[in-house]
């Protein structure tokens, strides 16, 4: 482990063992299977994924892994900036109710839910539907995941298309030296936060499980908020021979989230914990089981095949008006107006063969990655449902019928293929494609629509290339850099007319366009580092325009609005000390330059259009940086972290003043938040944890929303405590 001058061996323990005893290590490693190693040089920092894992190659990409065991964050808050601290220009989007889901984006790319990233858990997609609705409803636990896997977009040839990348989300294994363990992981906090989780696991001969459950509620920061949620997860594998295994999952989540609805921007500096809304709920529900079968066919030979599904559904019922108008009693009823109950059914399955093949190329080893992906999509979306009066969550219709009703169906098969040429012993390059082949159908009603416009058949036909490089130089430093192609589809909503007075051009397409970076990384002596220089270039990017019909008619026309290029950098620096015997320093910076900016475009401004060449894209800060330290004495580690996030705009047409009725565009101003995180270890067994969020108390807000939860200003938290306690045997 060239680099590292301490290290330790524990299941959960960091304490100091000196260098000498790494004969006594290396003993204890060929006894144990479930072993980590701990170090105060380089303390948690993100490390690149090895240039192949399983069936998947990484050489040459952008790759980080965050260690969740061991990172100064609120995990059960799922606290973005926290979590993803270290990963430079990650864009946390804070929506709906602290721990509910993690909405991020990365170069100039859109948070909502994460809909611009593949995301997995343990390598299974839980993307709601990756053609219809790409967000990802499932919100596991963060206290059942090891590790978080970030690969950015030059590496989607080989597990999708999404300009993001992939987010892998690596689940926690259990014990595996002994037949039983038992974990328990208890918060409370600030705004009646309570949380539990809990845990077994173990290993018996060559069966292996894990199995969690989780619960957890809170008030919220602002009046009228509360969140509860529950989480389950049981993890089966059983390893035939050395050769063969089978691992089968089960993971659910759901949580019902009472939604204090959007303010304006004088509501918001008057009192940004007041609500405008008090009989607004969402409640998401999502299964995601899966197999696995993995076989390692000969010495250089290795078969993956994964089977899965995302089951469930997302269901609202809201009085879903603008902010400036009241839900108040009606005066001629002498009771609340009816709300709208919307309900989305996911029907989501994906199987996917992958091969990985060594073979020698010259005198040295080169590996090919190919394989073939299938989906079959189902999203059912029922909405404009007449629901009750009533101030409590109910998705009963006091009417029957909904104002839409449509299926939206796809199928799709990927094919994909990326070799990893070892030109010399330093030096490799990769090439790869991938091809998609597919068709979304859109059949049903909406009753303000023509019926013959309706049903609506798009075809996805898409080749990928990619090319990458990998050059290990002297001194325990890489370069990296490649290019690939990347492409989004149309989504439900760039599909589906919002009103009567809106139409959606029938020749729209598929965004398309190509990330490419050219980075760095290394250590030495005390310092790690990675510093990258990229480029995303995203075509027929949807938005809206104005147009007049034949008869001098307005309406609004849904299509492709434009294309924008985002340039930037992202830098990762770590410094890290031993002072005094057990005394440890580490501090970082994790910080993006980030140039988003349309190339072409108009977009609909009043009754007009107006145009947006040159403007900065939406929801893209030029600055984000966050910047922590961390000291650690025997068994007390002590951190501190300050985020900033620069300003950014709400619209293409990079409105500055606010609209002030509903506080739906406008400028959304920078902010910075200071965080500290303490945490003493008392044993291998007992582990205590206080994190104080926003010390300072800052009022502030990250994004403007266009549609869901519903446009205007929605506050985040201001100052919060929490104290965790970790049991583990």
């Amino acid at each position: 482990m060239k680099g590292f001058k301490i290290a330790t061996v524990s299941m959960f323990c960091c304490s100091c063992v000196f260098a000498q005893q790494q004969d006594t290590v290396k003993n204890i490693m060929q006894v144990l299977d479930s072993v980590t190693l701990h170090s105060y040089i380089y303390l948690n920092a993100p490390k690149p994924l090895p240039a192949s894992q399983g069936t998947y190659l990484f050489s040459g990409k952008k790759t980080e892994v965050i260690n969740l065991l061991q990172i100064p964050a609120d995990v059960t808050s799922k606290t973005g900036r926290q979590v993803f601290a270290k990963i430079p220009g990650i864009f946390v989007y804070d929506m709906d109710g602290t721990g509910n889901q993690v909405n991020i984006a990365a170069r100039g790319l859109d948070p909502h839910r994460g809909w611009e990233f593949n995301i997995r858990k343990d390598g299974i997609i839980t993307n709601s539907d990756m053609y219809g609705y790409p967000a990802s409803h499932y919100s596991m636990p963060f206290e059942s995941i090891e590790r978080i896997e970030l690969v950015r977009g030059t590496g989607s040839l080989q597990y999708g298309a999404q300009f993001g990348g992939m987010l892998n989300y690596i689940s926690k294994q259990g014990d595996s030296s002994r037949a039983f363990s038992f974990e328990s992981i208890n918060t409370a906090g600030s705004f009646n936060l309570l949380s539990s989780y809990n845990a077994i696991g173990g290993k018996i001969n060559k069966f292996r499980y894990y199995a969690y459950i989780q619960k957890k509620s809170r008030d919220g920061y602002r009046d009228n908020e509360h969140t509860t949620s529950e989480a389950e997860g049981i993890v089966l594998s059983y390893d035939f021979n050395k050769n063969f295994s089978v691992r089968a999952e089960w993971a659910r989540s759901t949580y019902l989230y009472r939604i204090p609805g959007p303010l304006t921007d004088s509501m918001f500096y008057a009192d940004p914990k007041q609500a405008t809304r008090s009989r607004n709920y969402f409640s998401p529900d999502i299964h995601i089981p899966s197999v696995t079968i993995n076989w390692q066919l000969g010495s250089k030979t290795k078969l993956q095949f994964t089977s899965s599904a995302v089951l469930g559904a997302r269901s609202s019922v809201q009085f879903d008006k603008p902010t400036n108008i009241r839900d108040s009693i009606n005066t001629t009823t002498l009771q609340y107006n009816n709300r709208q109950v919307d309900i989305d059914r996911f029907n989501s399955y994906t199987n996917e063969l992958r091969l990985l093949q060594q073979y020698v190329l010259g005198k040295q080893t080169s590996q090919l990655s190919a394989g073939v992906q299938y989906m079959n999509n189902d999203l059912h979306r029922t909405q404009l449902g007449k629901g009750s009066t009533g101030s409590d969550y109910d998705l009963t219709l006091v009417a029957p019928g909904w104002g839409r009703d449509v299926h939206l169906k796809t199928t799709n098969i990927a094919l994909f293929a990326e070799n990893k040429f070892q030109l010399m012993r330093n030096l490799s390059v990769n090439l790869g494609a991938r091809i998609e082949m597919g068709q979304t159908d859109m059949s049903g009603t909406i009753t303000y629509y023509p019926g013959n416009a309706i049903p609506v058949s798009i075809k996805h036909h898409f080749p990928l290339l990619g090319v990458n490089f990998s050059y290990k130089a002297p001194g325990n430093m890489e370069l990296y850099g490649g290019w690939s192609q990347s492409y989004h589809p149309m989504l439900f909503k760039d599909l589906i007319p919002a009103s009567l007075y809106e139409k959606v051009d029938p020749a729209i397409k598929d965004a398309k366009g190509y990330n490419a970076e050219f980075g760095l990384r290394g250590n030495w002596k005390f310092l790690r580092w990675d510093v990258t220089g990229f480029l995303l270039q995203y075509k027929n990017r949807f938005g809206t325009l104005a147009e007049t019909d034949n008869e001098g008619a307005f309406y609004t026309y849904r299509t492709n609005i434009g294309n924008s290029l985002t340039s930037g950098a992202e830098i990762f620096l770590q410094a890290d000390w031993i002072l005094h015997k057990a005394i440890g320093l580490s501090v970082f910076t994790s910080t993006a330059f980030t140039h988003a900016r349309y190339t072409s475009g108009n977009v609909k401004a009043g009754n007009v259009n107006s145009n947006i060449n040159g403007n900065k894209v939406e929801s893209s800060p030029d600055f984000i940086t966050r910047n922590g330290a961390t000291i650690r004495y025997k068994i007390l580690s002590y951190s501190v972290l300050y985020s900033y996030t620069g300003a950014t705009f709400a619209d293409a047409l990079n409105t500055v003043a606010p609209l002030k009725t509903t506080g739906a565009v406008g400028l959304v101003p920078a902010y910075g938040i200071v965080d500290m995180n303490v945490s003493v270890r008392f044993s291998k067994s007992i582990e205590l944890k206080a994190n104080i969020n926003n010390v300072t108390n800052k009022q502030y807000f990250t994004k403007r929303p266009t549609f869901y939860p519903g446009p205007g200003v929605w506050s985040s938290d201001g100052r919060n405590v929490s104290v965790t306690l970790m049991l583990r045997m």
